[in-house]
C-alpha cells in the first residue's frame, strides 16, 4: 500500500469511529465499542457521542442501557483514570488492567484530602456493607451510611467522589444508572454485573485486547497515540501492539509508520460527510496530538482550557467549527455553528441541517438551525 496522506488517515480514522458515511443499525453497546470507549463525565455529552455514531436511537434508548433493566453499558473509571461507559462485559478484564495505575495516579490527591491508606482500607469493607443488596445511591446518601460504620467524609469535599474512584479502580463499585436529573448513584459491581459474562482476561493479554479495541477504533495510529488514549506508559503501550501481533497491520502514513486492524482496508474516496459531536467526543481524545483533525491554528476555539473540549463541526473527520446550543419556549432547541472559514459552502451547510434535524428526533425536541 503506497504512502497514505494526511487527508488519508483523516478518513480513515473517522469511518473507524463511525463518524462518517452511511449511518448503519448499531445499537448502544455497539456504538461504545466501536469508540473503543465512551467519554461519560458528563451524561448529555455521552448521549450525544451515542447519537453521532448510530441511526434510529434516542437519549432514552441511550440510559435505558445503563439503567436497571438491561445493564449492558456500564460506566466506571478507566482509560487515563477518566470516566467511561464500555459494555459490560468489558468492564472486568478493563478494570484488570488499568485499575491500578488510575488509583496510583490519585494517591497523592487522596492523601491531601484526608483518604490515607488506612482509611482507603476501613472504607472498602464498610462500602460494601452500605451499598449490599440495595438498589442505587447516590453519593450523599453512601457518605451518611459511611457514617453509620464509623467512617466520616466531608459531603461538600472532594473525599467521596475521590474515595468512589478509589473503590471502583480495585473492582468494588461501578456506577449505577443517572438519576433524573442526572445525578450520579453507585452500585456494587458484581451486583450489578451478576450473570454478565465476558472474557476472562489479565496481564499481557488484556493488554493485547485493549491495543486491539484501541487500534479498531482509532487506527491508523500510533503506539503513542495509544498510550495518550489509555494513560499507559508508551513501553507498556508499545508491549500491547506486540502482543496483539497479527491482529494488527503495519502500514505506511505521512510521519512514518502506522498501524491498522489486520483485514480493513483504505475507506474509499468519500462523498462530503458533516456530523455534529459534542463535548468531549472520543475522536478528539484518542491520539498523542490531534493536529491530523484539527487545524492548530483553531485548537484553541475547540481545547478551551481546564481539559474542556467544546462541540465540534466534522468534514469527513476535519474540525471545521464548533456549535452550540439554546433552549427556547417549549425546549425548543436552536443551534449556532461557528466555522473556521466562513462562509459554508452548501454540501456542508445541508449535512449541518440534517444534523440538526437528527439532534432534535434524537433528544425529541423540535431543533432549528440559526445561520446568522
Amino acid at each position: 500500500m503506497p504512502e497514505l496522506t494526511p487527508a488519508q488517515v483523516r478518513s480513515w480514522r473517522v469511518r473507524a469511529q463511525g463518524l462518517a458515511g452511511p449511518r448503519d443499525g448499531a445499537g448502544v453497546v455497539d456504538a461504545a465499542r466501536r469508540a473503543g470507549a465512551l467519554q461519560a463525565q458528563d451524561a448529555k455529552a455521552c448521549r450525544l457521542q451515542v447519537r453521532a455514531r448510530t441511526s434510529g436511537l434516542t437519549a432514552g434508548d441511550v440510559d435505558a442501557a445503563c439503567g436497571a433493566g438491561d445493564r449492558s453499558l456500564v460506566r466506571t473509571w478507566l482509560m487515563r483514570g477518566t470516566l467511561h461507559a464500555v459494555p459490560a462485559a468489558d468492564v472486568r478484564w478493563m478494570t484488570s488492567l488499568l485499575g491500578p495505575r488510575a488509583a496510583a495516579a490519585q494517591r497523592g490527591r487522596r492523601l491531601r484530602l484526608g483518604l490515607d491508606e488506612e482509611t482507603c482500607a476501613r472504607a472498602l469493607p464498610a462500602l460494601e456493607k452500605v451499598l449490599a443488596g440495595r438498589p442505587p445511591m447516590l453519593r450523599d446518601d453512601i457518605v451518611h451510611g459511611l457514617g453509620e460504620f464509623g467512617l466520616t467524609l466531608d459531603p461538600r469535599s472532594q473525599a467521596p467522589a475521590h474515595l468512589m474512584l478509589y473503590a471502583a479502580a480495585t473492582g468494588l463499585v461501578c456506577r449505577g444508572p443517572e438519576t433524573d436529573s442526572d445525578k450520579s448513584t453507585y452500585v456494587l459491581r458484581e451486583e450489578w454485573l451478576d450473570g454478565v459474562a465476558g472474557p476472562d482476561l489479565s496481564g499481557t493479554e488484556a493488554l493485547a485486547a485493549l491495543a486491539e479495541r484501541y487500534v479498531s477504533a482509532y487506527g491508523p495510529s500510533t503506539d503513542k497515540d495509544f498510550a495518550k488514549w489509555s494513560g499507559l506508559p508508551v513501553g507498556q503501550a508499545r508491549r500491547g501492539f506486540e502482543a496483539a501481533g497479527e491482529k494488527l497491520a503495519e502500514i505506511a502514513g505521512p510521519d512514518g509508520p502506522l498501524w491498522v486492524a489486520a483485514g480493513t482496508d483504505a475507506p474509499r474516496p468519500p462523498n462530503p460527510s458533516v456530523r455534529l459531536i459534542g463535548h468531549f467526543d472520543p475522536y478528539l481524545l484518542g491520539y498523542h496530538d490531534r493536529d491530523l483533525l484539527l487545524d492548530p491554528s483553531f485548537a484553541r476555539l475547540v481545547a478551551t482550557g481546564g481539559g474542556f473540549l467544546t462541540p465540534c463541526v466534522l468534514l469527513d473527520g476535519e474540525v471545521v467549527g464548533v456549535w452550540r446550543h439554546e433552549r427556547g419556549d417549549g425546549g425548543r432547541l436552536t443551534v449556532r455553528v461557528d466555522p473556521f472559514r466562513p462562509p459554508l459552502d452548501a454540501v456542508v451547510a445541508r449535512g449541518i441541517e440534517a444534523e440538526v434535524a437528527d439532534l432534535g428526533r434524537f433528544l425529541g425536541v423540535e431543533a432549528d438551525w440559526d445561520r446568522a
